[in-house]
């Protein structure tokens, strides 16, 4: 059960709270109508406040704290992971985790963001923002799967790379530059999915595939709303207008042929039955790798480079 309640969440919230203590202070009366009319009201009230969310709205839930991270899911929908570690240049960046793994039957190699729970964990994996190093360990595990000829899974979940002074001394463009062309020739099949945020090249760095899939409550963009409004308005306080204006959500992307499929959620968010969100991302998964790992490497290739080449094409 969610811990967090979003601003918008608050009249379900207190509705959902006015029902446990008549659960709980009943005082031996049968009052088993009046609890069944509030849980009706309770579920009418989630699903027209949850199907009717602005896109700010979803950015909020992309961002929840109790939101499932790459490490949730591993641990719920695959066997045997093996984390491997380093970029064997630099050092292991925290922010980003991979290694092998079995879902079901098949082995993957899995790669994703991670953020933290906690200030201490979230310091620890740098709030889920990765270094060049970071992108090397996730370039150096993904030219492991192509030596032994296992699919790639990526996880996508940061707020961007990290933009610190360090990051650019040891070459953050080149290392998400080198990603982006690396993944593009990759002879085995690559499944990228948007389960949280999605922040411009430090997503990008992880986002380039055979099918790109996104959880229901996501966001993928080139800048943050907030980022969005500091620079057209010189303030935050047009975030939501920014979120507008972006069309970052899922259901924009899809129409705009940039992700492939969206992976409903449960009711709520991901985060309100993490095993349900966990075995929809495992289904889908499983089905495009069903399809993709049967085409031959040099096709694969072609329609990858094909697919992403038609973006980004427009008319005056």
């Amino acid at each position: 059960m969610a811990k967090t309640t979003l601003d918008f969440e608050k009249p379900i919230a207190e509705l959902e709270a006015k029902l446990n203590e008549m659960r709980q202070f009943s005082g031996g009366m049968d009052i088993r109508n009046e609890i069944g009319t509030i849980e009706k009201k309770v579920r009418l009230l989630k699903e027209e406040l949850y199907k009717g969310l602005t896109r700010w709205q979803r950015v909020q839930l992309a961002r929840h704290p109790d939101r499932p991270y790459t490490l949730d899911y591993i641990y719920e929908m695959t066997n045997n992971f093996i984390e491997l570690h380093g970029d064997r240049q630099v050092k292991d960046d925290k922010a980003i985790i991979g290694g092998f793994a079995q879902i079901d039957d098949q082995k993957v190699m899995i790669i994703g963001h991670q953020k933290g729970r906690d200030t201490k964990s979230n310091v620890y994996r740098n709030f889920g923002m990765a270094n060049p190093e970071g992108y090397r360990k996730a370039l150096r595990l993904m030219k492991l799967a192509e030596k032994f000829n296992k699919p790639v899974i990526t996880l996508i979940d940061t707020p961007g790379a990290f933009p610190g002074l360090e990051a650019e001394e040891r070459g953050q463009a080149e290392a998400i530059a080198r990603n982006l062309f690396e993944m593009a020739k990759l002879r085995v099949p690559i499944v990228v999915v948007i389960i949280g945020e999605g922040a411009s090249g430090g997503a990008l760095g992880l986002g380039v595939g055979d099918r790109i899939l996104m959880l229901e409550n996501c966001w993928y963009s080139v800048i943050s709303p907030e980022s969005c409004s500091s620079i057209l308005w010189r303030s935050w306080d047009y975030k939501e207008q920014a979120a507008e204006a972006l069309k970052l959500t899922a259901p924009d992307l899809l129409e705009q042929k940039l992700i492939d499929r969206i992976i409903p959620e449960p009711l709520g968010g991901a985060h309100k039955n993490i095993k349900e969100a966990a075995q929809s991302l495992k289904t889908a998964i499983l089905e495009e790798l069903t399809f993709l790992i049967k085409i031959k490497p040099e096709k694969l290739i072609d329609q990858r480079i094909e697919k992403f080449g038609r973006m980004g094409e427009f008319e005056e």
